[in-house]
């Protein structure tokens, strides 16, 4: 009942968590299917299509191929299927990638070639971004072990972590001047990086129940950061 009732004063108030901004995920129902039959080249007709080498493009006349949709983000960005990722070796395979199949390379190419090579930027895009951050990353994991954080599922988080949040909220709100905004902020950061090595260590023993409990209180913080970002801008 406490849950609920503070909950719903969340959403009137607009603290409510509306999910992470900016980021769409693939459809990991097609995640890592292996074994499939090799398909044919567009342009040539030549079998191993994506499936084999760098999977972009064809091994016979190198035309490049469209996004192989069972690939989920992990095995394009050359990451293992993990919540602890090497963001340094993610941010050099985001810019390896870019390099191949960015669209200034294809305007010499032929109109296929074209829109695949927009379709691979803007997927490369979002993998990158995806698993960039934590709580993205943590979303995506859990959606690829068929587990969903839904909106609205204030019943789920107990009283004393919604009233914590309420009392963040009002804080920023009230906060006047440099030295306020920086000790909400550092209130905000030091919870989100207890956060994200609990969510790690639920991973690590599979326990996506609490992971998906963790990650819903990642998003509550999310949500504060954004706000602190608004109020920083000047009007």
């Amino acid at each position: 009942m406490w849950g609920g009732r503070t909950g719903a004063l969340l959403r009137a108030l607009g603290w409510w968590p509306t999910g992470v901004i900016g980021r769409r995920l693939l459809n990991c129902n097609a995640a890592s299917l292996a074994g499939s039959s090799s398909p044919r080249c567009w342009n040539c007709g030549g079998l191993g299509g994506p499936s084999r080498g760098d999977r972009f493009f064809c091994p016979h006349c190198r035309a490049l191929q469209p996004p192989d949709p069972t690939r989920d983000y992990f095995s394009l960005m050359d990451c293992n299927r993990s919540f602890r990722v090497d963001t340094v070796k993610l941010q050099h395979r985001y810019q390896q990638l870019q390099r191949l199949v960015h669209p200034d390379f294809f305007s010499q190419r032929s109109q296929n070639e074209k829109d695949f090579s927009e379709k691979h930027s803007t997927l490369v895009n979002e993998a990158y971004k995806t698993l960039l951050a934590p709580l993205s990353r943590g979303l995506y994991l859990l959606k690829l072990h068929g587990v969903e954080i839904p909106e609205g599922t204030d019943y789920e988080m107990d009283s004393q972590f919604l009233t914590e949040i309420m009392e963040i909220n009002e804080k920023l709100a009230e906060a006047q001047g440099e030295t306020a905004m920086r000790e909400i902020e550092s209130i905000v950061r030091a919870k989100q990086k207890e956060l994200t090595d609990d969510v790690s260590r639920a991973f690590e023993r599979d326990n996506f129940a609490k992971a998906k409990e963790l990650l819903t209180k990642m998003r509550y913080f999310s949500n504060v950061e954004e706000k602190i970002k608004l109020k920083k801008i000047p009007l």
